[in-house]
């Protein structure tokens, strides 16, 4: 992966297997295969769903 699928940023580094985290807008994702799946990291170190984190930011 060199680019972040939500910014198109290339601070990306590797934090796991098919796993990465983006320094720019502070996201983790991981690729297996075609499968990607975004998360938005928490203050707390955990991960939510990236879809789910832009819901609620809407409701706002």
């Amino acid at each position: 992966m060199d680019n972040c699928p939500v910014c198109g940023a290339r601070a990306i580094g590797k934090v796991g297997i098919d796993q990465y985290f983006c320094w720019d807008c502070c996201i983790e994702f991981m690729l297996k295969g075609q499968d990607l799946k975004i998360f938005y990291v928490e203050a707390d170190g955990s991960l939510i769903s990236y879809d789910d984190y832009l819901q609620s930011t809407a409701n706002l």
